[in-house]
C-alpha cells in the first residue's frame, strides 16, 4: 500500500533535480563567457564575483533545498513510517512543497528579497505545523 504522504516529498526532490538542472544551464555558460577561472585556491565569494547575478541566484535557491527540506524530508518519512499521512498531513506537505516551489521561481527569476522571505515563512510556518503534528503522533505513543 502506498502512502500519499511520500508523493510531496518525491516531488520536491524532483523539484530539486529541476533547479540542479537549470543552475548548470545557465552556471556552465556563465563561466565561459566570462572566463572564469577554476582556481580551487580562490575563495566562493572571490569566485561568485565573477558570475552574474541573475546566474547565482540559482545556485543560491538550489542549496536553499538542500537546507530546511531535509528537514521535510525527516517529517514526512517519519509520518510515512507511523501511517500518519492523513490528507491533513499530506495537504500541508503539498503546501510546503508548493511553497518552496514558488520561492524557487521568485529567487531564480526576479530576486526580490520581501516576497522570498514571505514565502520562506509561510514555508516554514507549515513545515512547523507539520512537525508539531508528527511531534504529537510520536510522543503520544
Amino acid at each position: 500500500m502506498r502512502n500519499p504522504i511520500l508523493a510531496p516529498l518525491i516531488a520536491l526532490v524532483l523539484w530539486t533535480f529541476v533547479m540542479w538542472a537549470w543552475m548548470y544551464a545557465t552556471r556552465i555558460p556563465a563561466i565561459r563567457r566570462n572566463k572564469v577561472a577554476l582556481d580551487p585556491q580562490q575563495s566562493k565569494e572571490e569566485f561568485n564575483a565573477q558570475i552574474p547575478a541573475e546566474v547565482r541566484w540559482k545556485a543560491d535557491n538550489y542549496n536553499h533545498l538542500l537546507e530546511q527540506p531535509t528537514l521535510f524530508y525527516a517529517v514526512v518519512l517519519a509520518l510515512a513510517v507511523i501511517d500518519a499521512g492523513s490528507s491533513l498531513n499530506t495537504g500541508l506537505a503539498w503546501a510546503y512543497v508548493g511553497l518552496r516551489i514558488v520561492h524557487s521561481l521568485v529567487q531564480a527569476i526576479v530576486n526580490i528579497i520581501i516576497i522570498r522571505f514571505a514565502l520562506f515563512v509561510a514555508a516554514s510556518a507549515v513545515l512547523f505545523a507539520l512537525t508539531i503534528r508528527a511531534a504529537i503522533l510520536i510522543f503520544d505513543a
